[in-house]
């Protein structure tokens, strides 16, 4: 499974805006908040490649961040974070 910023900042219980800055502080990236050391970190973010055609102005390209499921855990420790707890689930108990 694999997050947003959006989505990754919600999980980690931040904004969007204050997970950008803390990972560009830490250097993980860059000004376009694509991620600064892509090989280096592959195995907990990567860059989506999108497209789309506009009537006017013909084909445009787009790039963001995706944080892989075991990104999450990385990032909080990068970024001296803590995770919030996971809720007990209780319907199973007989």
């Amino acid at each position: 499974m694999e997050r947003t910023l959006a989505q990754a900042a919600k999980h980690l219980g931040i904004t969007r805006p204050k997970l950008i800055n803390l990972m560009r502080e830490t250097g993980l990236l860059n000004d376009q908040n694509l991620p600064a050391y892509p090989t280096r970190d592959r195995e907990y973010l990567r860059v989506k490649n999108g497209n789309w055609y506009h009537e006017k102005l013909g084909m445009q390209y787009s790039q963001s961040t995706r944080v892989k499921q075991p990104g999450i855990r990385w990032l909080a420790e990068q970024l001296g974070l803590a995770l919030p707890e996971i809720p007990v689930d209780h319907r199973d108990v007989a």
